[in-house]
């Protein structure tokens, strides 16, 4: 193992996914200031971007320094208030997360759990409303990574405003991958990471904020606990608003390295880039269920795809020898799934035939 020059791997774990060579060369670009009117300009393309690919028309639409968690502690620390009572859908590590966070930051938290691998019935969301009818926001993951479950969404917005709550979403694995409309589905608050279906190196968390959540922020009664992510400074560096205010050094390169990424995106076009991957998911599934392993979860996300490792084989020798011999690295289970699933990533450029069908020969071989 040289550790000097890090190998070139496969990457269909849970992320990172692969980088193509457009954004790594974007991201060894010259470094300039942050406050930079040139870089400035290349910040604010890629919030207009990142509008395109959340398909909203929020002006607060940015990318937060930090990585898919960061985006998630910042929606977080910005719509709720100790003491505030909250509603967290749980399904898998992600939600859990969610729950933990929620908590810190002094909600209540009533939880809306399924099994894991399960997704969650809007009935069941109804109700924990009607029960708790002074829940402030509904969290929920649209693609839970620990599991591959992929969680329906149309219709929900609709059903939390009418409870005068706020609906929160996690669409770190989903985000380029598969449909996410923020303004048609009535999300208020969301995030992602851009490691995974966006295909650029780990560093940067897209969120978006719609008017009920900057209504939320605007009659807070006190300051989020999270300088460091404070939306209401946040915001006046990211859209300008009374000025360009310094909030923190943002990072140069890590922005034009998504920006890039997002210019692909759309290049490729998003409804052309979500079918890739059902294609991709597709050609999977059938491959393994030929090698008669199944699918974990009821609704299967095409971006991650958690299986069932067989009977009898020693999952962490098979991912051992992915790794060493072919330069493969695939996931293993989390949680109360670990030892008992892998979970195969196929995100962003790494949602390819080739690729599907070079781990499937590998793992053929592995099984043999």
């Amino acid at each position: 193992m040289n550790t000097d020059h890090p190998a070139e791997r496969l990457l269909m774990g849970p992320g990172p996914s692969p980088v193509p060579q457009r954004v790594l060369r974007a991201l060894a670009a010259p470094t300039i200031g942050h406050l930079d009117p040139q870089y400035i300009a290349i910040l604010d393309e890629t919030c207009e971007l990142l509008r395109q690919v959340f398909r909203t028309r929020n002006p607060l639409t940015f990318p937060v320094s930090g990585t898919g968690m960061a985006g998630m502690e910042c929606v977080a620390v910005n719509l709720i208030e100790p003491g505030d009572e909250v509603i967290v859908c749980v399904n898998g590590v992600f939600g859990s997360r969610m729950q933990d966070l929620m908590q810190r930051c002094g909600a209540t938290v009533h939880t809306v759990e399924a099994p894991w691998g399960k997704v969650i019935p809007h009935e069941r969301i109804a109700a924990a409303l009607e029960e708790h009818p002074a829940a402030k926001l509904v969290g929920i993951v649209h693609a839970e990574t620990s599991t591959g479950a992929h969680q329906p969404l149309e219709g929900l917005g609709r059903l939390v405003h009418e409870h005068g709550a706020l609906l929160v979403v996690d669409a770190v694995t989903s985000l380029g991958g598969h449909d996410v409309r923020v303004d048609d589905w009535e999300i208020d608050a969301i995030y992602s990471g851009a490691q995974k279906c966006l295909s650029c190196p780990p560093g940067l968390a897209p969120v978006s904020f719609g008017p009920r959540a900057l209504e939320r922020m605007e009659r807070r009664r006190t300051k989020p606990q999270s300088w460091y992510l404070d939306a209401s400074m946040l915001r006046k560096y990211y859209t300008g608003e009374g000025g360009r205010l310094y909030h923190h050094t943002a990072p140069v390169n890590m922005t034009y390295a998504l920006r890039e990424a997002l210019k692909i995106i759309l290049e490729e076009g998003l409804d052309a880039r979500i079918a890739r991957h059902a294609a991709a998911h597709q050609r999977l599934r059938a491959g393994l269920e030929e090698l008669g392993i199944r699918y974990i979860p009821e609704r299967s996300l095409h971006t991650l795809n958690c299986v069932a490792v067989p009977e009898g084989v020693d999952e962490a020798a098979i991912r051992r020898r992915l790794l060493e011999e072919y330069g493969i690295e695939i996931g293993a289970g989390l949680g109360q799934m670990a030892g008992k699933a892998w979970r195969i990533g196929l995100m962003g450029h790494g949602a390819t035939t080739r690729n599907v069908d070079l781990l499937l020969t590998a793992l053929r071989h592995c099984l043999a």
